[in-house]
């Protein structure tokens, strides 16, 4: 339906309008008041707020789940004191950016399994190596290069992963605590740069600051998308599909993102 006051000739303004609106979840309370089901309360601790990142000039709070390449320009909320966590938590603009699961974890193989890496070869695909390829070579375990999308698979739906989980692959769910943080702003890397320029006039932010375009690694690669992805996990078994959609139920239930295949149930 269209808006009140609204004419034919605006209709195909409508849906996107629509979208957009939908991104604002809440309004703010009042300065300073703290709403009893608010996620200032004494449920929360410093680790659901880890990975939430402060801007103090725009009153704005945003939950990075990936490598935030802001060096110290933000601090993260846990390493203010309680009363700064929970003042913060109750007047500032809560914004979380997510994307569709299999995706970001395609995203995340792309870039930390199949490029040279100083941290994730050594630390996680040396132990993933040792733990799922039968014959290893010796130099497959020195390096730990060289990990496929099936062996990380296999890792992460390991109950007894060798290596911990890592904020590239981890439930956002988890990460940024959304059943505790009441978020204003939910926006979708999908639309990432539609959404963050409308949360940034939102936020009345200086017009020249807009969302940028470029992709910061690996450049002269084409962004992971749907079909990226169902390349993947084409290599995977039935049964690896429905145990990774069954690993990220809840990001698909709370972000609302269709099943990526016909055959998951």
């Amino acid at each position: 339906d269209l808006p009140s006051g609204s004419s034919q000739d605006g209709d195909f303004k409508a849906p996107t309008e629509r979208r957009r609106r939908r991104l604002l979840i809440k309004k703010m309370p009042a300065a300073g008041a703290i709403p009893a089901n608010s996620s200032a309360g004494t449920a929360v601790t410093p680790r659901h707020v880890s990975r939430i990142f402060v801007e103090d000039r725009h009153r704005v709070l945003y939950c990075e789940h990936n490598t935030v390449h802001y060096g110290s320009a933000l601090k993260r909320l846990d390493t203010f004191d309680r009363q700064g966590i929970l003042h913060r938590l109750s007047t500032y603009t809560k914004m979380l950016f997510v994307r569709e699961p299999f995706e970001r974890l395609v995203s995340a193989f792309r870039d930390k399994f199949e490029h040279p890496n100083s941290y994730y070869h050594p630390v996680f695909g040396k132990a993933i190596l040792a733990r799922y390829r039968a014959n290893a070579s010796r130099e497959a375990l020195r390096t730990g290069s060289g990990v496929r999308f099936p062996e990380f698979i296999q890792y992460l739906l390991d109950v007894h992963r060798p290596v911990g989980m890592d904020i590239h692959w981890d439930h956002v769910s988890r990460l940024c605590s959304p059943c505790l943080v009441d978020y204003d702003f939910v926006g979708k890397f999908e639309s990432m740069e539609d959404d963050a320029n409308f949360f940034l006039s939102l936020i009345r932010a200086p017009r020249n600051l807009t969302f940028p375009r470029f992709k910061d690694r690996h450049s002269q690669e084409a962004r992971t998308t749907a079909q990226i992805a169902h390349q993947y996990f084409a290599q995977l078994s039935t049964l690896q599909r429905q145990r990774t959609y069954d690993f990220y139920y809840m990001d698909y239930l709370m972000f609302n993102y269709s099943k990526p295949f016909a055959d998951l149930y």
